[in-house]
This record gives C-alpha cells, structure tokens and sequence, in this order.
C-alpha cells in the first residue's frame, strides 16, 4: 500500500499534505488509498475496450507442456517487465497454425494493460487490410496505428495485400520504427516474406522490425487437437 505522500503525489493534490493534522493523515490515507485504485481499474477498463482483445488471453493459462519446443525462457522476459516497451523493441512470433502464437501476442497485450498501464492494440492483419479499404482518412488511420504505445498485427501471413495495402503496413511499421513497440505473429519465416509482400517491401519491413527485434520460433502440434 502507497504512503500518504506517494499517494498524494498520484492523485494530483495542489495544496501540500504537510499541512494536515496526524489525525487528518490517519483518516484520509485509505480513502486516498481506494480512490487511486478506482481510477487505475477504470483506466484499465478503458484501455482493455480499446485494445481489440476480443477475448481476454493470460500467459498464465498458456499450456506450455503441450508444446515443450516453444522457448517458455526465451518468451517469459517479455511478460515479466515492461521495458522492452520502453525501449521500442520488437517482438515476432513465428510458427504454424494453432500452436499459441496469437495467445502469446494477446496476452503480451493484456500484460501491458494491466500490469504496467500500457496502451495496447491488437489487430488481425485481414481487418487491417479492409479497414484500410474502406477508410475515407487513410492517414488518419495509418496515423493511429502507427503512434499506440503498444502494437500488436496478428496472423500477418494468411493475407496477400496489394501493392498500396502493403505500402501502407510497411508506413505504420516504419513509423513505430525505433520509437514504439511492434509484436507480429505470422506462420511465414522471414525467408518466405515476399510471398505476401513485393520483394522490396518485405525486405524494409524485416529491417524495420529487426531493429532491436526478436524473431522467436514456435514450433509444435495445433492446441485445436486437443478439443
């Protein structure tokens, strides 16, 4: 629990709290105390609407037995502190169909949000596409995903945008580009990247994205099979 200064600090007091009584500070500490928390679970409510989490994933139900090859060491860092946000780092998840890409990416997001108060957008690359399609204010959009504190672009792979809609994915990744944080997921190894997108345009969005990024493989069988 927060001291009366600290909490006086976060609450945004003009006067000074040296000027209350013992009595006063005794009384006014835990009402301080819940009115703080009030405001942090209503930013955190907002913020959750706000994300495109259609389905609130947690780390902590990530089956990792299941698949043993996913590098749990390697993925678990992310999750445990903010700064690689802080830092504009990168993160992409690369493996096949089912086996927990879009799980991890999500609640690598949820994490952000509740844990460190981070704003987060997660967004499949299909409905980025037609969203962009149907925009009449391309650049306000391309704008919005391009400065969120936290972007995540979902099953990047599983569509084959145009020449002006991969343009515009590769203009909101070099935006973010050594100012803000991008999390990927994609079935495609960077190798295959020009299967979606020109030659060129694949290669600028690796380098953009490799620019303090890591690339974590996950390899093993679908969790569907499991149901």
């Amino acid at each position: 629990m927060m001291n009366l200064p600290e909490l006086w600090k976060h609450l945004k007091f003009v006067s000074e709290y040296t000027g209350l009584t013992a009595s006063q500070k005794q009384l006014l500490e835990p009402v301080l105390y819940d009115e703080l928390q009030a405001r942090e679970l209503r930013r955190t409510r907002y913020l959750l609407n706000r994300s495109g989490i259609k389905k609130i994933k947690r780390v902590e139900d990530f089956d990792w037995a299941f698949n043993p090859k996913i590098p749990r060491e390697t993925i678990m860092p992310f999750f445990n502190s903010s700064q690689w946000a802080e830092k504009a780092a990168n993160v992409v998840f690369i493996g096949p169909t089912g086996v927990g890409k879009s799980h991890l990416a999500d609640s690598l997001c949820y994490q952000m949000i509740t844990r460190y108060g981070i704003p987060a957008t997660r967004i499949a690359c299909y409905d980025l596409v037609e969203k962009l399609k149907k925009t009449t204010n391309k650049y306000n959009m391309i704008n919005y995903y391009a400065t969120v504190k936290v972007l995540c672009l979902d099953e990047l792979g599983y569509v084959h945008p145009n020449t002006d809609q991969a343009g515009d994915i590769f203009q909101i990744i070099s935006k973010r580009s050594e100012l803000l944080p991008t999390i990927i997921t994609t079935n495609l190894i960077p190798s295959q990247w020009g299967k979606m997108f020109e030659a060129s345009t694949a290669t600028a969005i690796l380098d953009r994205l490799s620019l303090q990024g890591s690339f974590i493989t996950c390899e093993g069988k679908s969790y569907r099979t499991k149901k």
